[in-house]
């Protein structure tokens, strides 16, 4: 496990990101009070699949597409 401060963690960011990758534990602290832990995401579980959000869609307001009046200037 590693710890730094928040001004190291600053200077060094890319090489905590590169030991978080490695599976190293880094904790960034605050007034020698640890405050964050940098671990990378977790890949997802299965990969997602096109669709399967068919049919949860309850309601979708007929002028959804429409430019509010107040921006017309813009388009």
């Amino acid at each position: 496990m590693s710890k730094f401060n928040i001004a190291e963690a600053k200077t060094h960011f890319s090489r905590l990101v590169q030991k978080a990758l490695l599976g190293e534990e880094v904790i960034i602290s605050k007034d020698n009070k640890p405050v964050l832990k940098l671990v990378p995401l977790d890949k997802p579980k299965r990969p997602r699949k096109p669709g399967s959000g068919k049919g949860q869609i309850l309601y979708i307001a007929p002028d959804f597409d429409a430019t509010p009046e107040a921006f017309k200037d813009y388009v």
